[in-house]
């Protein structure tokens, strides 16, 4: 979808807000757009950003409810407002201004993944150090008097398939880069959790000077590092971009060696690549380039390092 708008003569900007928002309808991997991963009360929330690398302008929305086209109300932020980053209810009724409909983002599906979630004891979530025992009971969960912190268990059965997004970097004709992600979070993450998708040089990052990256995984781990941002900015240094992509990768391995997380970058020239942590389930990462070398859309896969 997004080179078919740069085929007819779009911006990078619109292709990249027309391609995420295509994932956004067809819900790609129940782990973008509306009626995946609930959070513990069983609501969908939406976060996405999009980043022009001519002006270095941000939009981006987290904790979005109710409203479908995330991707497509950041591409707003920036346009209407002098602002970066919206969340929250208060993000849902600047959408309504913006002329976005009020949407139920819960399905049945996103309903019997909470329903089931609830029968299993709540397992798996995101708490820690609290009573009662967060790793046998549904809560509602409260600070202990006294405090033992446990060591937190970085690798569990939440890591690959409870985090997805779908990250997009465009490469225009003159070289102009822009960038843009688009999530439903992590599932059964705790309410007003937000990751690293709709934060710029973490979820994505673009700068026309340098290239493009986007990142996709465990957004708790992985926007502490700013994975984007240092990815183009090894790049800038006339790093290859896969090279770039596993330097990123490494840095985060040295303090999370099992975090499950993949990183994409592409340059001006249009040259890209991909790198990933090796964890067990999760040894290749699949990505999608489209290209004028390129007669269709072709799947790329890199092994895990």
């Amino acid at each position: 979808t997004a080179w078919r708008v740069l085929e007819l003569g779009g911006s990078e900007l619109d292709a990249v807000e027309r391609g995420c928002g295509q994932c956004e309808i067809d819900q790609c991997d129940g782990s973008v757009g509306y009626g995946g991963s609930p959070d513990e009360s069983g609501e969908t929330t939406l976060d996405a950003m999009i980043m022009d690398g001519n002006t270095m302008e941000v939009g981006a929305v987290a904790d979005l409810r109710r409203v479908k086209n995330a991707i497509g109300v950041a591409r707003k932020v920036i346009e209407y407002t002098k602002h970066t980053l919206l969340v929250g209810e208060s993000a849902s009724l600047f959408a309504v201004r913006m002329g976005f409909p009020y949407e139920d983002l819960t399905t049945q599906k996103s309903l019997s993944l909470y329903s089931e979630w609830l029968n299993q004891s709540c397992q798996p979530n995101y708490w820690k150090n609290v009573v009662p025992d967060s790793s046998k009971s549904c809560g509602p969960y409260k600070r202990p008097e006294k405090v033992t912190y446990k060591e937190e268990q970085t690798v569990s059965q939440r890591s690959v398939h409870n985090h997805d997004t779908i990250g997009m970097v465009v490469i225009g004709v003159s070289g102009t880069v822009a960038s843009g992600t688009s999530t439903n979070g992590a599932v059964h993450k705790i309410p007003g959790r937000v990751g690293d998708s709709p934060i710029a040089g973490a979820g994505s990052y673009a700068d026309s000077t340098a290239g493009g990256a986007a990142a996709t995984g465990d957004g708790d781990i992985m926007m502490r590092f700013l994975p984007s941002y240092q990815a183009v900015e090894y790049m800038r240094m006339g790093t290859d971009p896969t090279v770039a992509c596993q330097k990123v990768i490494s840095r985060i391995q040295k303090y999370a060696p099992k975090f499950f997380g993949a990183v994409i970058c592409a340059n001006t020239t249009g040259s890209y690549g991909a790198a990933c942590n090796k964890i067990p389930g999760f040894t290749q990462f699949h990505f999608m380039v489209s290209s004028p070398l390129l007669s269709q859309p072709t799947e790329q896969v890199v092994d895990c390092i």
